[in-house]
């Protein structure tokens, strides 16, 4: 479920809110009560792996020099 960045006008408060794609877009303050709550876009965007089976080496820096071809159509690895 993504999480979403909302900000209200009115008392200056940022939150961040799971919701479903599919939910409406919210336009009151859960802790205000008013009116004027908006989704803003997050300065930076980061995806983040939970869980078994990741881990921090398998998506670090490669070297550009390597396609990563294993079948033979590059021509470096046949």
């Amino acid at each position: 479920m993504p999480t979403y960045v909302y900000r209200c006008d009115a008392c200056k408060k940022t939150q961040e809110i799971k919701q479903k794609m599919s939910d409406p877009v919210l336009t009151s303050c859960p802790l205000c009560q008013k009116e004027g709550f908006k989704r803003v876009l997050p300065s930076d965007v980061s995806i983040q792996f939970k869980g078994s089976g990741f881990y921090i080496n398998d998506y670090g820096k490669t070297d550009s020099s390597d396609s990563g071809c294993s079948h033979g159509g590059c021509g470096k690895c046949q």
